[in-house]
């Protein structure tokens, strides 16, 4: 398993939410990509990335920021929040993303999603942000009826190289992944699947790592900012 540290991206700041709400707010660094390095510094060989503002506008909004991180790193990164269109999908392929991420657009217009993945294979992913089992768009704020195994089962011969499953009223509240509901999702698509929200321990890597699913890796934030999880110990925990 791959261990994702987390950039969510606000105003230029590197900052962590609590369940989503861009009202409660912390800010972990002014400057992300001196956090970016750090995280590289550590060892760790991804970098996830998530432009908030871009998520409620639907285009990017802090681009200037991921280009000072993805100038600065040399590990890979992937980046979601208001890439809604092929010519933004474009864009950071050519500026050095390694993998874009579509959310609200795999709902709202799965056929980009295939067209995407079709044009830059290995390059697209599909964020899947739940609350009690059913997707929300545009930065969490709208839910839909759309159940999350049946949207993952939509790209399953699509070529898609991972899909971020994020549990919302887990993500940034430091109570634990939702396990059971990531476990289930990834026994039952094909495709890669990266556990994101309330990773707060050692204790909730493991778990993930011996779910009884084939997870590609776990993504987390605010427990590495806190110190909660030491970098260090994660990394060697999920490659052991």
């Amino acid at each position: 398993m791959i261990l994702y540290p987390a950039i969510d991206l606000k105003d230029g700041q590197c900052v962590r939410l609590l369940k989503g709400d861009m009202d409660k707010t912390t800010v972990f660094n002014d400057n992300p990509a001196a956090q970016a390095l750090a995280f590289q510094d550590a060892g760790c060989e991804w970098l996830h990335m998530v432009d908030l503002n871009g998520a409620f506008a639907g285009q990017p909004v802090n681009g200037d920021a991921v280009e000072v991180i993805l100038a600065a790193l040399s590990i890979p990164a992937q980046l979601g929040g208001g890439i809604r269109d092929m010519a933004t999908i474009e864009m950071w392929l050519a500026r050095g993303l390694a993998r874009v991420i579509l959310g609200t657009v795999a709902v709202e217009n799965p056929a980009l999603v295939r067209e995407a993945a079709a044009a830059f294979p290995g390059h697209v992913a599909v964020g899947i942000d739940a609350r009690n089992g059913r997707v929300a768009t545009k930065g969490w704020a709208t839910e839909t009826d759309v159940q999350v195994t049946d949207l993952a089962r939509q790209f399953e011969d699509a070529g898609v190289a991972a899909i971020i499953y994020t549990d919302i009223d887990r993500d940034g509240a430091m109570q634990g992944p939702n396990i059971a509901a990531t476990a289930a999702l990834a026994n039952a698509v094909s495709i890669p699947v990266i556990a994101s929200g309330g990773v707060s321990s050692l204790a909730d890597l493991k778990a993930l790592k011996d779910c009884g699913a084939p997870l590609n890796g776990a993504i987390s934030g605010r427990a590495l900012y806190d110190g909660k999880i030491a970098l260090a110990d994660a990394i060697a925990l999920l490659k052991d």
